[in-house]
């Protein structure tokens, strides 16, 4: 008996050994979303300036479309907004913006100074739009196919490495399925 509490430290630290080595091929970037493959939630949203059309989910049907989630709160989005430019400016797919935990005067003092790279922005002050959609944080890119589903999201700043290894495979596949 007393030989067999012997092996109990060698059978924890072994199955320790298992569950650490198990968790390593985790991959923590990837935050899988609830969403995925689901019609986009119901939203009609505010917009942000006189300039800027507002934004709600009918906006979306019939076509691909890419929706950004962004701040001016959000560091990470003045890094990525460069990008949203560039690509509103090659006119390859319509972008939505969402203005998380704004008020419609900082959303568009931001655009301003930045620049607007959206066909229409909602403001959704109290964040009920972005819980509806499962976003964790800005800035979030979701790709919408042409039927009002979301088909990809993206967690973090998008990038012309992200767009050519992520976001233009996708919508590639929805085109093809046109």
């Amino acid at each position: 008996m007393k030989r067999a509490l012997l092996f109990i430290p060698v059978i924890l630290f072994g199955a320790l050994a298992l569950v650490g080595l198990f968790g390593l091929r985790i991959d923590t970037a990837v935050l899988p979303s609830v969403m995925i493959n689901k019609p986009v939630p119901t939203f009609d949203l505010p917009q942000v300036n006189d300039e800027t059309p507002p934004f709600a989910s009918t906006d979306l049907k019939g076509q691909i479309s890419l929706i950004n989630v962004f701040g001016s709160w959000c560091v990470a989005c003045q890094y990525e907004h460069q990008f949203l430019m560039n690509l509103q400016k090659s006119d390859i797919i319509p972008l939505y913006g969402i203005d998380w935990r704004d008020t419609p005067e900082q959303g568009a003092a931001w655009l301003a100074r930045y620049g607007n790279p959206y066909d229409a922005v909602g403001v959704d002050q109290i964040g009920q739009t972005v819980i509806d959609f499962g976003v964790t944080g800005a800035p979030e890119t979701f790709v919408i196919d042409q039927k009002g589903y979301i088909r990809w999201r993206h967690v973090g700043p998008m990038s012309q490495e992200i767009w050519d290894q992520q976001i233009w495979p996708q919508i590639l596949k929805l085109k093809e399925q046109q």
